[in-house]
């Protein structure tokens, strides 16, 4: 829904969720990053708001594997731009954030917590059990908007995704612009 907004993001590293298609597979070993003090990325967070960012996005890896509560404190006492989580939704939700994208995966369901709490949903496609996932995931949240998503360079998933949304008017279609337009 934010799609094409200017946003500081803060991955978190380490996921035990291993979807086969992540792009992000590196942030897997939480081990193998360093460690920054939540009270440097609230200030990284606030130089984003001055040089334009619209909302920070706390983001994975899965993000929830930690505590967040320090450091969405930290953020709001420190700028204020709005708080945003991207989750697949296997832990408890922590912190506070402003916007909850739920991304759940097939092999791993997210919590009930999530399911009430998200503000989107977004499924990503790549074969028709996909659909069917997305549809019975729907039916458990309460306010969400609903995102399908072709999985990247997914043939298949690009054509049942916009095949679906076309014939279901209250799914949308998202696409991660940022790899057609190759930002990072």
């Amino acid at each position: 829904m934010h799609t094409g907004r200017s946003a500081f993001f803060i991955r978190l590293a380490g996921c035990k969720v291993s979807c086969s298609w992540c792009d992000t597979k590196q942030s897997w070993q939480a081990e193998s990053h360093p460690q920054k003090h939540v009270n440097d990325l609230a200030n990284e967070a606030a130089l984003a708001q001055k040089t334009g960012a619209a909302f920070v996005v706390i983001t994975g890896g899965e993000p929830l594997h930690h505590n967040l509560d320090l450091l969405t404190d930290a953020i709001r006492k420190t700028c204020e731009l709005p708080i945003h989580l991207e989750t697949s939704g296997v832990d408890e939700i922590s912190g506070t954030p402003d916007w909850i994208t739920l991304s759940p995966k097939r092999h791993n369901p997210p919590k009930k917590d999530i399911l009430h709490a998200c503000d989107e949903l977004k499924v990503v496609v790549h074969n028709e059990e996909d659909l069917v996932f997305a549809e019975e995931t729907a039916k458990k949240t309460s306010k969400a908007m609903l995102l399908l998503q072709p999985g990247w360079d997914c043939d298949k998933g690009q054509e049942l995704a916009i095949q679906y949304a076309q014939s279901h008017p209250q799914w949308r279609l998202t696409l991660q612009s940022h790899k057609w337009l190759k930002v990072r």
